[in-house]
């Protein structure tokens, strides 16, 4: 079974969690998912199933965009409504004027410091672990880059915004640090990814929905990639790691290769004329493929 699914994340689960279900779901293990939500948030979580784990990396999913609120006023460990209350601020009169204001300094490319909170791993251990355990460690700042930062709306002390970013970007960051910028703290309160690249939520399946004839194939999930049609010789060669020749490339990096019944079976360099691949589907899983 091979495919890439659009899962629109509930509420409460990791996406670990969802992972889990789909398992169960497919009854298969090989199942993987591009791009983390954590588990107050929802929306779009792309999957893959089967062989078509190896080309997550190759699928269009920046930038990533939200929709969310910060509540203000209050500063929280995780930076989001999960986490403990570390201080509480009088909310300025003028909130919204300051927002304005200041919303400018996170667009573009940044320096962001990532949650104490979060998986990324330092001496090869998530951040969270040391946090849970109060010790201290050093956090290198991570290279971001913010295109939109967008005022919805307001209600009361509670912001809602439209973030669009670049993967590795922590809304929770963001919201903390306007916050503080702002002088009055801020957390996450609501958090909803609504697009990656050019998969949309509104094209997700709920997780209790979700059955195996959602799968998408690996020809579509890949555009606007080109795909190079083979002939049976060359994906045998393709099959054995070896390049193919073909006189009709664009200028693309990267080009899907498909059989000539049109099932991706790798995904290929392109160096001139020739296309070298780089992670290929086993013989026997294009067979049984989508």
């Amino acid at each position: 079974m091979i495919g890439i699914a659009l899962i629109d994340k509930p509420l409460g689960l990791t996406s670990h969690d969802v992972v889990h279900r789909i398992r169960k779901t497919l009854g298969t293990k090989r199942v993987g998912h591009a791009g983390s939500l954590d588990p107050m948030a929802t929306g779009l979580l792309v999957v893959a199933v089967g062989p078509a784990t190896r080309f997550l990396q190759y699928l269009p999913l920046e930038p990533k965009v939200y929709e969310c609120s910060f509540q203000f006023g209050v500063t929280t460990t995780t930076y989001d409504k999960e986490g403990e209350v570390t201080a509480e601020q009088k909310v300025p009169d003028n909130l919204e004027e300051l927002i304005q204001d200041q919303i400018s300094s996170f667009v573009g490319l940044i320096e962001q410091t990532p949650p104490i909170y979060s998986a990324i791993k330092v001496a090869g251990s998530p951040l969270y672990k040391y946090a849970r355990r109060g010790e201290d460690v050093h956090v290198d700042p991570r290279r971001v880059f913010v295109e939109t930062y967008q005022t919805l709306g307001f209600l009361g002390q509670v912001g809602k915004f439209r973030i669009v970013c670049s993967g590795g970007t922590y809304v929770r960051s963001l919201a903390h640090d306007l916050g503080q910028l702002i002088g009055c703290g801020a957390h996450v309160s609501e958090l909803r990814r609504t697009e990656a690249g050019r998969f949309q939520v509104t094209n997700a399946v709920s997780l209790d929905s979700f059955q195996s004839s959602d799968l998408m194939s690996l020809a579509d999930a890949l555009g606007p990639m080109p795909i190079v049609e083979l002939n049976d010789g060359q994906c045998q060669r393709v099959q054995n790691g070896l390049w193919v020749k073909s006189d009709n490339l664009s200028d693309s990096i990267h080009v899907a290769l498909a059989n000539p019944n049109g099932q991706v079976m790798s995904v290929a360099r392109v160096d001139g004329k020739l296309l070298h691949p780089l992670c290929v589907i086993p013989q026997e899983a294009v067979n049984g493929s989508l």
